[in-house]
């Protein structure tokens, strides 16, 4: 039975008060998740945290009502899991190694602003560097990036806002990823720090 319960379903239910529905959602994608994540980490406990992290998150949103991927709940699920991803290993090539040890040299990172301001001319740089970059898009791609990446808005709201169709608004942010990517490849431009 719950088997043939679209995932959209679940979704408006889950909304709608029904908690079990939200456990049929972790229960269908638990294995293609958990699979996602070990791929990236390697590491059984660190895959089970994102998973839970993950899933944390996705509750925040359902409960807030800020969800609208219209039917693309696994997508969605999976581009969360990879941001956490992205975010665990930030966080921990942050953090200064001892030689040969796993644990933490908390010395070094005291006094050590050099490096901080190092990181900060790079993340600088990369913004300056990326910020050029989408001027060069032609105007309509130009605007869906900037409402999508720095205003966060939904492909909904684009959509209402530019007057044209969440296809169309779908189309010029993966022709404007396109041409992003063609221009960093063109400017050998590093954007990690």
């Amino acid at each position: 039975m719950e088997a043939q319960i679209e995932d959209s379903q679940l979704v408006k239910e889950y909304i709608n008060g029904n908690e079990r529905a939200i456990g049929v959602l972790i229960k269908r994608h638990n294995a293609r998740l958990t699979g996602f994540i070990y791929s990236k980490v390697g590491d059984r406990e660190l895959t089970e945290d994102i998973f839970q992290d993950t899933f944390m998150k996705v509750i925040r949103t359902l409960k807030r009502g800020a969800y609208s991927e219209e039917g693309k709940f696994l997508p969605w699920v999976m581009r969360i899991a990879h941001n956490l991803i992205i975010d665990h290993f930030r966080k921990n090539n942050r953090m200064p190694m001892f030689e040969g040890a796993d644990s933490f040299n908390i010395f070094s990172l005291m006094g050590d602003e050099r490096l901080n301001a190092e990181k900060q001319l790079i993340k600088d740089q990369i913004d300056s560097d990326l910020t050029r970059m989408i001027k060069e898009l032609p105007q309509d791609q130009q605007e869906v990036l900037q409402m999508r990446i720095y205003k966060d808005m939904s492909f909904k709201e684009i959509s209402d806002n530019t007057g044209v169709s969440i296809n169309t608004a779908l189309g010029r942010m993966r022709y404007a990823l396109i041409n992003l990517r063609k221009l960093v490849e063109a400017n050998s431009i590093v954007l990690t720090n």
